[in-house]
């Protein structure tokens, strides 16, 4: 059975973004933001929520999320369109700042954030979903890593996560079509 078949929004992000290697800063800190948001929660409402979250922190443009006051943090609290959870909020404001942080010391987030697999993807050949793990010495690496510089809601499940969205890992079991495909 195909992902998605129930669900189209999931099939869709399985289908064209889930696994494929990304490189653009803006969209890393957008998975990041995300990964952590969906923390708790299943990945189909924050796919449903994505564009409500693209609308009111301006694209994830870390720079303008960085300047947010208390006062855009009770903003965002106030919108029904968000997950409104005062910690996950404030660690977005919190992440931007780091993320900045890490883009001046390093020159890009992408640069930073891929050292953690060597620069490369890291190919698996999973036959089952079961067989698929949450966390890895990599996610428990990077979120550690993270954490040292400030990072909020970046456990190594939620690392490992981004790892799986953003193509760092290849975590397609091996009869998925997009297996080789990314």
């Amino acid at each position: 059975m195909r992902l998605g078949r129930n669900c189209p929004l999931l099939g869709e992000y399985h289908d064209k973004e889930w696994g494929v290697p990304l490189h653009d800063d803006r969209k890393l800190f957008e998975f990041l933001v995300l990964e952590g948001v969906q923390a708790g929660l299943n990945w189909l409402i924050v796919l449903k929520k994505r564009d409500a979250f693209r609308r009111s922190l301006e694209d994830f443009n870390a720079e303008r999320i960085a300047r947010f006051s208390s006062a855009d943090v009770r903003r965002l609290l106030g919108n029904s369109e968000l997950i409104r959870n005062r910690l996950k909020i404030e660690a977005t404001v919190t992440n931007a700042r780091q993320y900045i942080s890490i883009q001046k010391e390093f020159g890009s987030f992408d640069y930073y954030i891929w050292k953690f697999v060597g620069g490369k993807p890291i190919k698996h050949s999973f036959r089952s979903l079961s067989s698929i793990p949450d966390k890895s010495k990599e996610s428990d690496l990077m979120s550690e890593g993270l954490r040292n510089r400030g990072f909020k809601f970046v456990g190594s499940t939620i690392c490992y996560a981004f790892m799986q969205a953003t193509g760092m890992v290849n975590d397609h079991v091996i009869s998925c079509f997009r297996y080789a495909e990314v």
